[in-house]
């Protein structure tokens, strides 16, 4: 397979763009699929990683034990047939589906569900150095994990918690292989082994990742022959390369280029609303953000209508809060911040602020990110009107979410940021939590702390009403609104364009990307 696809694609599918000169039309491999990605994957490990740019190519080599349903954000079986629930709901146990190997041949079992869990949440696993898991977060209620048999694992949590199931369905919760892991150590991100319907051929960083048809996939083999994942990280090159024929699916769609492609019979657009939530960072710690009014006051200085209208041209709505509107049974009341300048003078003078000085992170690209460069130059505009003295610091993807994830004191004032997520649970946990800080391994990166939020999402998770967990985030998304420690812009109907040689393609609400029903003429 390495050698039929390097053959193809050499002469077909990679087409160079030089400064300045024109795509040459090309054509991709017969069922070879060729996506275009906006970054290149920080690692192959699902465990290591946070972006669902890495999520999209990790959802087709591996499988978890339970999934999301097609089209939902409803869990179903995968690799566990079954499950029990204890009263309590502190026990979880799975019935595991026989006869499933992993890529590399090892066996799939009870043992190796554990190892995987053990190695992501025990300090003392020997394998546990080959993280850090950023995201392990999601199972910090889990107190053991223990193989009864060959095929029944059982989960014990401290506590119940609502999310656990859905949080096991996100590419944090997807088996790899014990064996590799141990064969590779801390360079297993670049030599992946999971169960899924493709297989890992090879990783030439910045050109592709290639994948290749598991012909024993335990949900049937799937029809494409392999899928290569290329990075091209600039918008308008991907437009390009699409429209050369250099790539078969391009995801992310810029605006600009919606209509245009909606209107060629040669292409299909695809568009699917899920919970996403764009925002900018506020270092409430150190710098002007530290002092709420001033923070309110950039809420009320960017116009996050010119935003979703005229940047994102109607592909998105104002955010009011943490909380996306895709989790409609969290039946809040807040409305967006109004653009309102005089309010934010007014705000910026009550602070006894005059021209503050803020440094602000921007990203050429990256996971639900749309179109950041653009964006930060109007929110930068927007806060200038109003007397902030905005500097811009632009970086690559991975390079800033490094800097980002590490915190924003002594670096920055503001940073932008996107999250798509599962439960109305995990970007705030994650996010805006006291003990959610980067030195305790979480992602509060503008040091937000509130006790009264931090209650509320404890009580939110270990709730096994829908109701009343509805009603405990509906009181987080008020109280995180009116202390604005983000800019909150934007929530975004995700998007994609296929050629119209593509079959079966779907977006998800879970902003996954399942290729295993994808078919190619």
């Amino acid at each position: 397979m390495k050698r039929l696809f390097r053959s193809a694609f050499a002469a077909a599918a990679l087409v160079s763009l030089l400064a300045g000169a024109a795509p040459t039309a090309a054509q991709t491999p017969p069922n070879v699929l060729v996506v275009g990605q906006i970054a290149e994957p920080k690692s192959l490990d699902p465990h290591t990683v946070t972006a669902t740019n890495d999520f999209r190519i990790l959802v087709n080599v591996y499988d978890g034990l339970v999934r999301f349903k097609d089209g939902t954000l409803e869990v179903e079986p995968a690799l566990a047939e079954s499950w029990d629930i204890s009263e309590d709901g502190k026990t979880y146990t799975f019935k595991l589906r026989e006869g499933v190997t992993f890529h590399d041949g090892s066996e799939f079992n009870a043992e190796a569900v554990k190892f995987n869990f053990d190695r992501m949440l025990k300090e003392d696993h020997p394998f546990y150095e080959t993280g850090p898991f950023p995201l392990s977060f999601n199972f910090a209620s889990v107190e053991a994990v223990n193989a009864i048999d060959a095929q029944t694992v059982e989960f014990k949590l401290t506590e119940a918690f609502a999310p656990f199931l859905s949080n096991l369905a996100y590419p944090t919760g997807l088996i790899v292989s014990p064996a590799a892991v141990q064969e590779h150590g801390k360079d297993y991100g670049r030599n992946p082994s999971g169960t899924g319907p493709f297989k890992f051929v090879e990783w030439q960083s910045n050109q592709r990742v290639v994948v290749e048809r598991n012909a024993d996939y335990w949900d049937g083999a799937a029809d494409l022959e392999a899928v290569v994942f290329r990075p091209i990280t600039d918008s308008n090159t991907r437009v390009a390369e699409m429209m050369a024929g250099g790539i078969d699916v391009m995801v992310e769609v810029p605006p600009d280029n919606l209509a245009t492609f909606s209107q060629d019979a040669g292409f299909s657009v695809a568009e699917q609303a899920g919970p996403h939530v764009w925002f900018g960072i506020l270092n409430t710690k150190t710098g002007p953000f530290a002092d709420k009014r001033v923070r309110q006051a950039a809420n009320y200085a960017v116009n996050k209508e010119t935003l979703v209208n005229d940047v994102l041209q109607g592909t998105a709505t104002v955010a009011a809060g943490p909380i996306p509107p895709a989790f409609n049974w969290v039946e809040s009341s807040v409305e967006p911040y109004a653009h309102d300048p005089e309010k934010a003078k007014a705000l910026l003078a009550e602070a006894g602020v005059e021209k503050p000085q803020v440094t602000f992170y921007v990203t050429e690209g990256g996971s639900g990110m749309l179109d950041p460069i653009t964006m930060g130059a109007a929110i930068q505009a927007d806060l200038q009107a109003v007397g902030f003295d905005v500097k811009i610091e632009t970086y690559e993807w991975n390079t800033f979410l490094g800097r980002v994830n590490q915190g924003l004191e002594g670096q920055a004032d503001m940073a932008e940021m996107a999250w798509m997520t599962n439960d109305p649970d995990t970007v705030p946990y994650l996010t805006l939590r006291s003990d959610a800080m980067p030195d305790k391994g979480g992602f509060n990166s503008g040091y937000y702390s509130n006790p009264e939020v931090d209650a509320l999402l404890e009580k939110a998770r270990r709730s096994t009403d829908q109701a009343e967990r509805g009603e405990l985030y509906a009181q987080v998304q008020e109280i995180v609104h009116d202390d604005a420690p983000w800019l909150f812009v934007a929530n975004w109907k995700q998007n994609a364009v296929t050629t119209a040689a593509v079959g079966g393609f779907k977006l998800q609400p879970s902003f996954l990307l399942n290729l295993h029903g994808v078919t190619k003429q």
